[in-house]
Order: structure tokens, then C-alpha cells, then sequence
């Protein structure tokens, strides 16, 4: 007869639950979250901080723009008794602040616009094709960003006056886009190479040129970094003074930046600090509008390379 054998084995019991204990002479655990508040707290103390630095100035500035003279000087951290919209009004007409914000918006629309479309055609060619010379070009571009202005204006101000362009827009728009082009290639070479390949080489199998995938597929899709690096220009072209200074020696091409100079100087014991506070906010309005409707846009462009 045959026998079957069976396994006796029971199940096995549950290990009793072990407490871990600390080691003697173990150094006690950090509170990570105690830390991280600390330093949560900290970090949101110096932006509030920054930020009061910051926008007290500027209200400042907008405040006193509606102020007359005495009270600008009797109570200047008041608020003004009544707005005093005359003071916009002569800046505008009287200082000649219409004839400066004309030019100024002629010559940064201008040199913006070229130095985008300039500056992105270059950058999508260094970033990708490979030719000799690419790495040299690049470095060129670069080298560029180094070069002080303060070096270039007597040889700057010869050549544009041998050549019939000082004292006209047109000169100060060229002089401009050469003078943005080394930070814009350099900001969109490096925003172009992390774009996809496989987009442009789909449109290259499909019969497009290569101008028109530059134009209507990659140029689209770098459009959160042509933002980022035109609203970086737009600052510094709107708030340029050495360049149109030197260049722009006549009364009816000069541009805000050498009005509000001229308005502060030529105000000799007349003082009116009223006028001279309201062109200053005129300066600063499209500045600020920019920044405020593009901070998405700009935040988006200098992070897109990083998440990609």
C-alpha cells in the first residue's frame, strides 16, 4: 500500500514588532521640516523686501508726477492734494516730450524688429548646420558681448559720418541692431539646438526649403525665446542714452532718454520738478506695460531649454 507523505510544516507565526531605538551616543535626527520653514520664511522675507525696494520707486516717482513743485518739496512722501494733470500735459507739449517718444518709438520698433530677424537667422544656422567656420562665427558673436561701447563711439561716430548717417534714424536703427546682434545670436543659438530635429527634417522630406521651414515651422516654435530676447532688447534699446548721445546731435532726432536729460538741464533755476517727474513716468510706462504683459512669455523662454 502506498503512502502519501504530507508536510507538517505549519505556517509560520509573526515576528513580534521591533522597536527601533537610538543607539547610545547617536547624534540626534535634524528636523528637515523645521529647517525648510526657516528658510521658506527667510526666502519670502528678502522678496518682500526686494520687492518694497523695488516698487516704492516707482510709485514714488508716480506720485510726485501729479504734485506741484512746492509740494514736491514740502511734503514728499504725501499724497498729492488733487492730480495735477498739467504737469503730463506740459511735458508733453511744452518739453517736447511728443517729438522724443515719436522718435523713440521709430527707432526701437526699427532696430527690434531687425535685430530679431537678424539675429534668428544666424543663430538657426549656427545651431544647425555644420560648416568650416561655424565654431569661429559663433565665438565671433560672443566675442561681441565683450567689446566695452565706451571703445567703439569716436571710431563709430567717423564711420557713420563718412558714410551720411549720423544725426538720422535709419543710422541710429543700424547702429542699434549691431549693437544687440552678439546677445541675440548667442540667447538663440543655444534656444534653437534644443528645438527637435525631426520637425524640420519631416519638412525638408515633404519638399519645403530650407527658408520656408525656417520661417513658417521653426521660427514658430522658438517663439517663446525670440520673446524672452525681445523684451530683453526692448529694455535696452528703449533706455540707451551713450549711443544716441554721440550719434544724435540735432533737436528733432534726439529720443527720451536725451530729452529727459535736456528737460533736467535746461530747467536752470526755474525748477520744475513737476514736468520733469512726468516725463520720467512717461519713460518708464511702455517699459513697464511690456514687461507686464510679456512676464509669462518671458519666464517660458528662459526655461524652455532647461525642461526640454
Amino acid at each position: 500500500m502506498k503512502t502519501t507523505e504530507t508536510s507538517t510544516a505549519g505556517t509560520a507565526e509573526p515576528l513580534p514588532h521591533v522597536v527601533k531605538t537610538d543607539l547610545p551616543g547617536a547624534k540626534p535626527r535634524k528636523n528637515k521640516r523645521g529647517d525648510g520653514r526657516v528658510l521658506n520664511v527667510f526666502s519670502h522675507g528678502m522678496l518682500i523686501l526686494w520687492a518694497f525696494m523695488v516698487v516704492m520707486p516707482l510709485l514714488w516717482a508716480v506720485m510726485t508726477s501729479f504734485k506741484d513743485d512746492n509740494a514736491i518739496f514740502s511734503s514728499p512722501w504725501s499724497l498729492p492734494d488733487r492730480l495735477h494733470f498739467e504737469n503730463w500735459s506740459r511735458a508733453w507739449s511744452q518739453a517736447h516730450m511728443s517729438d522724443y517718444f515719436l522718435n523713440t518709438v521709430l527707432v526701437v520698433a526699427g532696430s527690434l524688429a531687425g535685430t530679431l530677424l537678424l539675429g534668428s537667422m544666424a543663430a538657426y544656422v549656427l545651431a544647425r548646420f555644420d560648416f568650416p567656420g561655424n565654431r569661429f562665427l559663433y565665438f565671433l558673436f560672443i566675442g561681441g558681448m565683450s567689446f566695452p561701447i565706451m571703445l567703439a563711439l569716436v571710431p563709430l561716430f567717423y564711420v557713420m559720418n563718412n558714410i551720411q548717417l549720423l544725426n538720422t534714424i535709419h543710422g541710429l536703427i543700424l547702429v542699434y541692431i549691431a549693437y544687440s546682434l552678439p546677445f541675440t545670436v548667442f540667447f538663440l543659438t543655444a534656444f534653437f539646438r534644443t528645438l527637435p530635429t525631426s520637425v524640420a527634417e519631416a519638412a525638408l522630406i515633404d519638399g519645403a526649403s530650407h527658408t520656408r521651414t525656417f520661417f513658417q515651422v521653426m521660427l514658430p516654435m522658438a517663439k517663446p525665446g525670440l520673446i524672452s530676447v525681445g523684451i530683453f532688447n526692448f529694455l535696452g534699446q528703449w533706455n540707451q542714452y551713450m549711443l544716441p548721445t554721440v550719434l544724435n546731435t540735432e533737436q528733432e532726432q534726439k529720443v527720451l532718454s536725451q530729452g529727459l536729460v535736456q528737460l533736467a538741464v535746461s530747467q536752470g533755476y526755474k525748477g520744475d520738478w513737476s514736468g520733469l517727474f512726468a516725463g520720467l513716468v512717461m519713460a518708464m510706462l511702455p517699459v513697464l506695460a511690456a514687461y507686464i504683459v510679456f512676464q509669462r512669455q518671458v519666464v517660458a523662454g528662459l526655461t524652455a531649454g532647461a525642461l526640454k
